[in-house]
């Protein structure tokens, strides 16, 4: 049996929505609180339950807080005990035995076991599932409570960032009795519980003292406001309304940088900012066509427009630090004229009429006035229509309505999306779901390493998406605040690893 720590795990990394007036205070009182803390994020949650809805802003608020995981991400990607305090793995990489921990309770007084691990990876993987890794929890063969601290799971098939998924919101332990009220009413095994959600405004998280460690969480009340605008964003720090802005919009940052008052913190991240397009509707079905809207793209002017500067170039689903990472940028580089020739190819008389669907965080909002400018020069004039964002699930996501949209896919390992059937971009290949059932099924590294190479030159010789950048996200802070993560794997705000100088 493999050890835990013989495991190879991978490091890893949608912001921004909601906007909220500022409620008036004193300049320097978020600073003052020295047991509490004021978070900004930019999106407002849809609900508080990461097992039900796709939107990474209920893990901002909720995982690790609330909720626990039998493993938990660091902010360099490693994996540490969390629910589970140690595991084995089998050879094979399919069998895992969690010894999960002894004496933990839910926020209901329930007792946590490893029965309540196989309810929730079960319902997780159910028919009726709407976890948006619904895929990893079906791929369980089964899940087996041994005795009240021992689960042992045998995958169908092999998955080498298995336990790193088992950190990530979706693979939270729900308790039976409270899972229909998860959304509003969250219960949890975390040293937080929810306090008071003030509908589109904040949400306040207070230290909970049945908590199996009371030490560990120095912070008691943590209140998250939804700011959306950047000026207000700026204005909130300045106030000292908000003692710490993770992920704030790239351009508010010149004012905090030198400024003795303030820390900026740039992170790395997994995160792929990308120009999707509908593969099935006319003419975007056609290659040519979807190879030459990435050939009218700029990408480092993109990355100046929406990320003001902060970020990378990247040509496939895949970044730079990422295990098998391959450069595919120069696989459909910029080049308006081959973007023309290839049009004229395709048949398509110009100019080619497209709606780009966009959604609030400045990012999409920014970066598609500066593509639809672009794309007009090679002939495909683009009509920009902003939505909210439910009318972005709902409407993109949920329903496959749209031609071109932008968005940030935050998840780490999420090529798995490109073999899912009637996902969003509506795309269909023999040759990728091979590939990558290959790389699911490789124990060997090296092949795997060669795999996903493939893999990532596949989707950019498709052209998939027009993609764009991996951001980099900025967190500014208070200055006496300590622990803040200084990468982004996943989207967390680790509240108990808080604390004032």
């Amino acid at each position: 049996m493999l050890k835990r720590r013989t495991v190879l795990t991978h490091s890893a990394s949608l912001a921004a929505l909601a906007s909220v007036p500022l409620a008036v205070s004193t300049p320097g009182l978020a600073q003052g609180r020295k047991d509490s803390v004021v978070l900004a994020m930019a999106l407002e949650p849809p609900g508080l339950d990461p097992t039900a809805n796709a939107a990474s802003a209920i893990a901002e608020i909720t995982l690790y807080n609330i909720y626990e995981t039998l493993t938990k991400i660091n902010s360099d990607g490693t994996v540490s005990p969390l629910l589970a305090e140690s595991w084995e793995v089998s050879p094979d990489l399919r069998t895992y035995t969690f010894r999960l921990r002894k004496g933990v309770k839910f926020h209901n007084g329930e007792p946590f076991d490893a029965r309540t691990v196989k309810f929730a990876f079960e319902r997780a993987g159910a028919q009726k599932s709407t976890n948006k890794d619904k895929r990893t929890f079906a791929s369980m063969e089964t899940v087996q409570a041994v005795d009240d601290n021992t689960v042992v799971i045998v995958n169908k098939e092999l998955d080498p960032d298995f336990l790193f998924l088992m950190g990530q919101a979706t693979a939270v332990i729900v308790e039976p009795k409270s899972v229909d009220t998860n959304a509003t009413r969250p219960v949890g095994t975390g040293p937080y519980k929810l306090e008071n959600w003030s509908k589109g405004s904040s949400v306040t998280l207070t230290k909970w003292n049945g908590y199996r460690d009371p030490g560990k969480a120095r912070i008691k009340r943590a209140t998250f406001r939804f700011i959306s605008e950047p000026a207000a964003q700026v204005a909130a720090l300045l106030a000292g309304d908000v003692d710490a802005f993770p992920r704030v919009t790239p351009r508010s940052v010149p004012q905090f940088k030198g400024n003795p008052k303030f820390q900026v913190i740039v992170s790395g991240s997994r995160a792929k900012t990308v120009l999707a397009i509908n593969n099935k509707k006319k003419p975007l079905d056609d290659v040519r066509v979807r190879r030459a809207i990435t050939a009218a793209i700029d990408r480092k002017a993109v990355i100046q427009g929406a990320g003001d500067g902060y970020g990378a170039p990247i040509g496939s689903h895949y970044v730079p630090g990422a295990f098998g990472y391959v450069d595919t940028t120069g696989v459909n580089p910029y080049n308006p004229e081959k973007a023309k020739a290839l049009l004229k190819e395709a048949g398509v008389t110009t100019p080619l009429e497209l709606t780009m669907v966009l959604p609030p965080p400045p990012y999409a909002r920014q970066g598609g006035e500066v593509i639809a400018s672009q794309l007009a020069k090679v002939g495909i004039n683009v009509k920009l229509q902003n939505v909210e964002w439910a009318q972005w699930l709902s409407g993109v996501y949920g329903n496959k309505n749209y031609d071109l949209t932008i968005v940030s896919h935050v998840e780490p390992f999420d090529l798995g999306n490109f073999a899912k059937p009637g996902y969003y971009w509506n795309y269909e290949s023999p040759r990728f779901n091979d590939l990558y059932t290959k790389y699911k099924t490789s124990p060997r590294e090296a092949d795997r390493r060669k795999i996903v190479g493939e893999i990532q030159r596949l989707l950019a010789q498709d052209a998939v998406l027009g993609w764009l950048y991996q951001p980099q996200w900025v967190t500014v802070a208070n200055k006496n605040i300590k622990g803040l993560w200084k990468d982004m794997p996943v989207f967390v705000n680790d509240l108990s690893a808080l604390s004032w100088a």
